[in-house]
């Protein structure tokens, strides 16, 4: 797919998510980063249920160092994994002894984090911090590939051919262009591409799932 047809789709996705947005709900990067983690391999919905009771009883990442994991998971249970409390609480522990409680704002910092890989660490430093990032979850990687704008095999690779092509000061509104496409429209097993604004454009348009 040639470039220009590329910048077509980017610039139609702006203009059907003109509010696209994170669905988590924070108010601060710590919240923010929680958040993120707890929605691995689980729906925003599901953590937007659980968050504010956790953010009630730890309000900050002081408060987390000294929870208890048997205390922590009870009430995270629902977004899956026990190891998911182990790295919140260790997270902030480092954040606590390291970086004078706060959440620090550099990928190379957030990813020392227990729990914070590179996806977590961009969708912290954009929505969080406001720092150019551009995170590749299931639905990026999925949309990206499918729509045509990048031909990768990895999630590493997606990143690196999305950023080449989208302008660095677009990179997170691309992302929820994206995430907001795959949820509403571009789903992996059954994409509504009769009702989709893009099936001119997309090489993939009718011939999924």
């Amino acid at each position: 797919m040639k470039r220009e047809q590329k910048m077509q789709i980017l610039a139609r996705l702006e203009e059907m998510y003109p509010e696209a947005k994170a669905e988590l709900v924070f108010s601060n990067p710590y919240e923010m980063m929680v958040a993120t983690i707890l929605s691995a391999q689980c729906t925003d919905k599901q953590v937007n249920k659980v968050t504010p009771a956790v953010f009630a009883r730890y309000p900050d990442a002081a408060s987390m160092a000294e929870a208890r994991e048997e205390d922590l998971y009870p009430m995270v249970k629902s977004c899956g994994f026990r190891t998911k409390a182990a790295n919140i609480i260790a997270a902030c522990r480092l954040i606590r002894d390291e970086y004078d409680r706060q959440v620090p704002d550099t990928m190379e910092a957030l990813t020392r984090l227990p729990g914070v890989g590179r996806k977590t660490a961009n969708v912290v430093l954009f929505n969080a911090f406001g720092i150019p990032a551009f995170a590749v979850d299931t639905h990026v990687f999925r949309v990206s590939n499918r729509l045509g704008l990048c031909k990768a095999d990895t999630v590493e690779e997606t990143e690196r051919q999305m950023t080449r092509l989208i302008p660095k000061e677009k990179w997170g509104q691309a992302h929820h262009w994206l995430i907001w496409h795959g949820r509403r429209l571009c789903k992996a097993q059954r994409p509504l591409c009769s009702e989709c604004a893009l099936r001119d454009l997309c090489p993939s348009a009718g011939h999924q799932g």
